[in-house]
């Protein structure tokens, strides 16, 4: 997880905000990325996403079985759906999303049993640094009037 807060951090210091992803195969880091939305203009350039992506065309396979996915933030909709699509094994996820969280927080569509797959999450890893990097982004967007 201290590596995804690396990947935050360069986001942060882009104006982006600060999510981080790494993607984890036999013990060697695989993939990293951050959220590139405003730098791309693109809605789906989330760290999460990007991740996946690099990982795959890395690996030759979008079947990264056997991965373990460490993100700051709990995964929205779109990236918890391209995590269990890609069929990762295991995501490890820092802080809570309430506003679009879709490990419980707002919906919940890693719980239960996926026809296909299903994947093993640990919840709240690092949270209050995690969470604290978020808070301080926002707080120096809205002191700087740029609102995200």
């Amino acid at each position: 997880m201290r590596e995804a807060l690396k990947e935050a951090q360069k986001a942060f210091d882009l104006g982006e905000v600060p999510v981080g992803a790494i993607l984890v195969v036999q013990n060697k880091i695989i993939s990293r990325s951050h959220n590139a939305v405003e730098m791309l203009q693109d809605a789906t350039a989330h760290a999460e996403m990007r991740c996946l992506q690099d990982a795959a065309e890395i690996t030759g396979n979008w079947r990264l079985l056997g991965a373990t996915f460490y993100c700051t933030l709990e995964p929205c909709a779109m990236c918890a759906g391209a995590m269990l699509l890609s069929r990762i094994d295991t995501l490890v996820w820092g802080a809570p999303d309430l506003r679009h969280g879709a490990d419980g927080s707002l919906y919940s569509l890693l719980n239960g049993q996926h026809p296909i797959h299903n994947i093993s999450v640990r919840r709240g890893v690092l949270a209050e640094e995690c969470a604290q990097l978020m808070k301080d982004f926002f707080i120096a967007r809205r002191a700087s009037g740029k609102i995200i």
